[in-house]
């Protein structure tokens, strides 16, 4: 075969890209120089490529396999290669560092929680003429699980998911700080409507995790979440807020009426419940509670309950040793013409229609009216009827909120004290 003396297309395209990237039938303004190491050519060599702008607006290399030219690529070596890239990093990892240092504030802050359960199952004992046979046996049952050390009322608590110590006794569950050291239970409160429990340790000389606003997250930041996964206690998992106020959730257990949760695919997997979920702040904006997931581990749809909904109810049960659900004295419904009121076509409905407004209620005294339209709740967009309905629940008396209608295409803000609905 006969050997060919031109220079290979590997080497034209080296040129080509080295060069920048030359337009077909363009013009090259100018000569271009920058560093590029053309194949076949040793480190410290510098070849060198000439540049013709014909007349038709076309650009020929001239002499490509030659060593006279108008244009000079000199080669960089891998040292200079490898100083650029630490370079780049070093910009890289003044984010990642934010996230290390995140970590290191919280960690102190939540504790590893082990609890020995009893727990009844059918066991089967044989075959008889009506088929098998079973008997209700106790069995004892080890689960893991996290929690945070959070202030209330000037004293610090460890908050944690129901489901992680419920039916185990006090004896039962143990409690362990960041760097092992195990910690005694003064009390316990639980609450089933929100899966939450508070746990007074006695202590008031452990740190304690800030809490931030979870009203502010919005969809896209990111967080991390802390917690026990398979016993593993104190793992980190890295992740972003995929979606807000998931509600309506099939938990296992009907008990859990009030669901508002945070969205994140930061991996949640069975104990890290009642670990915190946290901003980059190193702000608690959650309690990890649940996943969704067809083989029982993580698949990137975790369920956080939010914050200010973990205070509020850690607060009433401090102080009153159980969860008293708020009353507003309405019967709402989707509201599908809030945008026909407003004059706009609508995408999406928004807020909760009033279509009862009950005698002697908050409500009422406040100055609600049916057909108002409530489109925000104590500075919270209501999304829909059930959100309403959630919102309200889990709100204090002790403070008037601002409710904003829709009424006859006039926005309105009301003051509205709520009641404590004494049997709920």
């Amino acid at each position: 075969m006969k050997k060919s003396n031109s220079p290979s297309l590997k080497s034209r395209l080296a040129v080509f890209i080295a060069l920048g990237g030359w337009p077909l039938g363009g013009y090259l303004p100018g000569v271009i120089a920058q560093e590029y190491s053309l194949p076949g050519v040793g480190n410290g060599a510098r070849p060198v490529v000439a540049i013709n702008n014909d007349s038709a607006g076309g650009i020929s290399p001239r002499s490509l396999g030659g060593l006279e030219a108008n244009l000079t690529v000199p080669v960089r070596t891998r040292q200079q290669e490898y100083d650029q890239l630490a370079e780049e990093v070093a910009q890289w990892e003044k984010q990642t560092l934010l996230l290390r240092k995140a970590v290191r504030i919280v960690s102190p802050t939540v504790v590893h929680i082990e609890a020995i359960k009893e727990e009844s199952v059918l066991e089967p004992v044989g075959m008889s003429s009506k088929g098998e046979r079973s008997v209700p046996e106790t069995r004892k049952v080890e689960e893991a699980g996290s929690g945070v050390v959070v202030e209330v009322n000037q004293r610090n608590y460890v908050v944690t998911n129901r489901h992680v110590i419920q039916s185990a006794s006090p004896q039962n569950i143990r409690i362990e700080t960041f760097d092992g050291v195990p910690l005694q239970i003064v009390r316990i409160w639980e609450d089933p409507s929100t899966d939450l429990a508070v746990i007074d340790l006695g202590r008031e000389d452990l740190p304690v995790g800030r809490i931030g606003d979870s009203r502010g997250l919005e969809v896209g930041d990111h967080v991390f979440a802390v917690g026990s996964p398979f016993g593993l206690n104190h793992s980190v998992s890295y992740g972003i807020v995929s979606a807000k106020g998931r509600r309506n959730l099939e938990l296992g257990t009907k008990a859990i009426v009030y669901q508002d949760f945070i969205q994140t695919d930061a991996a949640i997997n069975p104990g890290n419940s009642g670990g915190p979920l946290m901003n980059m702040r190193g702000e608690v904006i959650g309690i990890n509670t649940a996943i969704a997931s067809n083989s029982g581990g993580n698949e990137g749809i975790g369920f956080s309950i939010p914050i200010n909904i973990v205070m509020t109810v850690a607060k009433q049960l401090v102080e009153q040793g159980e969860l008293k659900r708020s009353y507003l004295g309405v019967s709402v419904e989707r509201a599908f013409n809030v945008d026909s009121q407003m004059g706009v076509q609508a995408y999406r409905a928004k807020g909760a229609f009033v279509k009862v407004v009950k005698p002697n209620s908050p409500a009422e005294l406040a100055g609600i009216k049916y057909g108002d339209i409530i489109l925000e709740f104590d500075g919270t967009l209501v999304e829909n009827d059930e959100h309403l309905v959630q919102l309200v629940g889990l709100t204090s008396t002790v403070r008037p909120v601002e409710v904003i209608v829709l009424r006859e295409r006039s926005k309105l803000c009301i003051p509205v004290s709520l009641a404590q609905l004494s049997n709920p």
